[in-house]
């Protein structure tokens, strides 16, 4: 279930509980004439179904609830009522297929914007993955994998995409290409300041490295591996699963890949600076792919779910 906290403009609260009271899976519906403040107005709660949540959202939104009042929205861990499991019962759908795309967009948002912070994790996540390539140390590479926050910017472009949105994609596109732009050179950089301290060598980049070679070695297997993952993490996404993203972040190379790119730069080892580089992109690449498709596909699956159930 979802909780809704909405502040609506007093001439708008009567079609506000009328657009709730004919959604069906909302339940619990309270209304608070004049309770708030900034923006003055009525207040109005309820709670809905999951699977009813995306309908009720944009009907909102095309009330202009969102541009002259308020419109909240919260999990609800625990709810013991026999009206929630009724309107559960009744809103079409299951809730853990359900989208909540005004979600999805919030959450990507947040993740795929280029900050000094998003910025910070990846250049440490790369980092460790650069020692982790010079020590062929699996154990950081996992750990480095499971650090870096790509998956934002990429699950961004993919929900940008779906949503027709050109600007946020090249948004999610800016802080994807830009983020890891930083976190190569810095990584170069870190790799010189630690050769010079006698930690780094270049016979370490040329060794066999049986546990990390595969990082500077793409093959059609990298692709498929990225494309599972791409589906996992949207799903997790939408389904607010979110701890399978540290399981999909430990599955694709993309960190390893940039953090082997820029030390074999370093060291002017060319031939492993490009394998590691299309090693990057056909990650890169197979979960924008992947994840774009598994969105295609939920929506078109809920819509006719929707459908057939109402019918």
């Amino acid at each position: 279930m979802l909780h809704l906290r909405l502040i609506t403009p007093a001439d708008r609260t009567d079609d506000v509980v009328r657009l709730i009271e004919k959604t069906v899976g909302a339940t619990h519906l309270v209304v608070m004439p004049g309770a708030a403040r900034n923006p003055v107005g009525d207040v109005v709660t309820c709670d809905v179904a999951r699977e009813a949540g995306d309908e009720l959202i944009g009907g909102l939104r095309e009330l202009e609830l969102d541009r002259t009042g308020s419109i909240a929205v919260e999990n609800i861990d625990l709810s013991l009522s026999k009206r929630a499991d009724k309107a559960e019962d009744e809103a079409p759908g299951e809730g853990a297929d359900a989208v909540l795309w005004e979600h999805l967009a919030e959450a990507t948002h947040e993740e795929s914007t280029l900050t000094v912070t998003y910025v910070a994790f990846l250049t440490i996540a790369t980092m460790l993955a650069a020692c982790g390539v010079m020590l062929d140390n699996a154990i950081l590479i996992v750990g480095a994998m499971a650090v870096g926050p790509e998956f934002g910017p990429l699950a961004g472009i993919s929900t940008a995409l779906v949503q027709r949105t050109p600007h946020l994609v090249l948004r999610s596109l800016w802080a994807l290409l830009a983020g890891f732009a930083v976190a190569m050179v810095l990584t170069a950089g870190f790799s010189w300041l630690l050769d010079g301290l006698g930690l780094f060598d270049r016979s370490m980049v040329e060794a066999a490295r049986p546990n990390t070679a595969f990082i500077w070695k793409p093959d059609w297997m990298s692709f498929v591996v990225a494309f599972l993952a791409g589906i996992a993490g949207t799903l997790s996404l939408t389904s607010a699963k979110s701890g399978a993203l540290i399981g999909v972040a430990i599955s694709v190379t993309t960190v390893p890949a940039a953090a082997n790119a820029a030390v074999a730069f370093s060291y002017t080892e060319y031939s492993q600076t490009w394998g590691s580089t299309w090693q990057l992109l056909a990650n890169l690449g197979g979960i924008v792919l992947s994840g774009t498709l598994t969105l295609l596909t939920q929506k078109w699956f809920w819509a006719r779910q929707r459908k057939t159930e109402i019918a």
